[in-house]
């Protein structure tokens, strides 16, 4: 099983080569320049060009293969829904006669439509394109007519929509439809980036961009190493579907000591019977043993080895939320600590003033609050990791990692969020967090390194089927 993330240096020092952050108005020349290539080669207008260039993924090879190989160009471009099919010549308009919208059914001076003669007029066209592109669910658009297939060229679509918002939809729909379609090419996820990422390689790889997102290559999602895209997906199905439910069935429900069915009780005696018809065990609520001869079964006195047997029978449950609840602590944490941020940033600046401390000379709190946030997010993802891992001897490893690396977060969390505000000594503060920093941030790539180590050499083993 290959690695959903590169080795840590790689991720910590990308390729500047590799990977480009382009704004939309570089994606559009890049766009215009492929068209114009196209454009050279079939002799058509330029939205037909475009149309045929998003139906081939923007894979101009492709479409030239595909164009080369069909005998016919006429009926190609049929085929591709942007010329219409041959159909009698319509009778002619006569001029300056009022003519019937059948979309609307007003008059009008002048119906207009595209080549394959379904026409309407001005507004209902401009009605129609309108509530298409604000829908933004595509920037390929059929004709009125619901019996056409005919998509409409973008120089059709402008001469219909004039309202400077809307074309500047179908603009961005259009570069939208750019970017989904090239595997090498991902929007960056960041609040308001509106920058697009390209890569050379398709495989999942730590992104940060200059906005400051991080993020998994592969998925868009937060960098989420250790664990690989699959495994994350799974996770966070399970965790959407189960949490809730998990945490009332531990709360109000308990299992039948004889066929282990899920029962819930609904009433005030303690003397339950089992409506699993080829059950029917009666047992006390309380202690879960047998109701004949509960009297003097000891009820009220606890017993190791019965609480040992209910609770086997749960394992699974208890495991899952196990992991559930730490993965979602650190998760807290790591929202919390976004007040940290703030308390970091008085305190920096308090320090320039008082201590006559330059910026530079400060920016090592910045740091530390940045490498305790990274550590908190791995934190949490070693926790979805280690929920499917199998155990053995490599698993007690990565435990052993994961330890260390927990403990050293939350030694630097603590000194962060309760030193810094008192101390007085500058020069041993510094020294203090940096040391903690960089012992925190060696036990993350320490921890990140062998999980490298084990996709590639292939030692994980995972459970795919976890079930509670």
């Amino acid at each position: 099983m290959n690695s959903d993330y590169e080795s840590s240096d790689n991720e910590e020092q990308e390729d500047e080569s590799s990977v480009q952050f382009l704004p939309p108005s570089t994606l559009e020349s890049e766009m215009k320049e492929m068209i114009a290539d196209v454009q050279s080669v079939l002799e058509i207008k330029t939205g037909v060009c475009r149309i045929l260039l998003h139906k081939y993924k923007w894979n101009k090879d492709s479409l030239f293969d595909k164009f080369y190989e069909h005998p016919d160009t006429t009926a190609f471009l049929i085929d591709a829904q942007v010329i219409p099919k041959p159909s009698p010549t319509p009778f002619p308009a006569v001029p300056n006669i009022p003519q019937e919208c059948e979309i609307c059914c007003e008059l009008t001076e002048k119906l207009s439509g595209l080549a394959c003669n379904h026409k309407a007029c001005f507004d209902c066209w401009k009605s129609y394109l309108t509530e298409k592109i604000v829908e933004g669910r595509q920037c390929e658009i059929e004709c009125m007519d619901s019996s056409c297939k005919l998509l409409i060229e973008d120089e059709k679509v402008m001469c219909y929509i004039t309202d400077s918002t809307v074309v500047a939809m179908y603009e961005k729909l259009t570069i939208n439809s750019y970017v989904a379609a090239n595997q090498y090419l991902k929007w960056c996820p960041g609040v308001d980036c509106g920058l697009a990422v390209k890569t050379t390689s398709t495989e999942p790889t730590l992104i940060t961009c200059p906005c400051g997102a991080n993020f998994c290559f592969a998925c868009c999602q937060d960098g989420h190493e250790p664990i690989n895209c699959h495994l994350l997906k799974k996770w966070q199905k399970r965790c959407s579907d189960d949490a809730e439910t998990c945490n009332w069935i531990l709360a109000h429900t308990k299992e039948c000591p004889k066929c282990q069915v899920i029962i819930e009780k609904n009433g005030g005696c303690n003397h339950m019977t089992c409506r699993n018809r080829s059950c029917n065990y009666q047992f006390c609520w309380l202690c879960m043993g047998s109701w004949s001869g509960h009297a003097t079964a000891g009820c009220n006195s606890f017993e190791d080895e019965k609480t040992a047997l209910r609770q086997k029978s749960r394992v699974s449950l208890d495991r899952y939320l196990f992991y559930y609840h730490r993965h979602e602590g650190h998760r807290q944490s790591l929202l919390l600590e976004k007040n940290l941020q703030e308390k970091i940033a008085v305190k920096m600046e308090d320090l320039q003033k008082i201590g006559r401390i330059t910026w530079v000379e400060v920016k090592f709190l910045e740091q530390a609050v940045q490498v305790l946030s990274t550590c908190r997010r791995t934190l949490m993802n070693t926790y979805a990791f280690a929920f499917y891992l199998k155990r053995d001897n490599h698993a007690v490893i990565f435990e052993a990692n994961q330890r260390d690396l927990e403990m050293a977060t939350e030694t630097l969390s603590g000194f962060l969020e309760q030193e810094v505000e008192f101390h007085n000594d500058f020069h041993s503060l510094k020294l203090s967090i940096l040391d903690k920093t960089r012992y925190v941030e060696h036990r993350r790539q320490v921890l990140l390194k062998h999980c490298a180590e084990g996709y590639e050499q292939n030692i994980w083993k995972f459970d795919e089927t976890a079930a509670y």
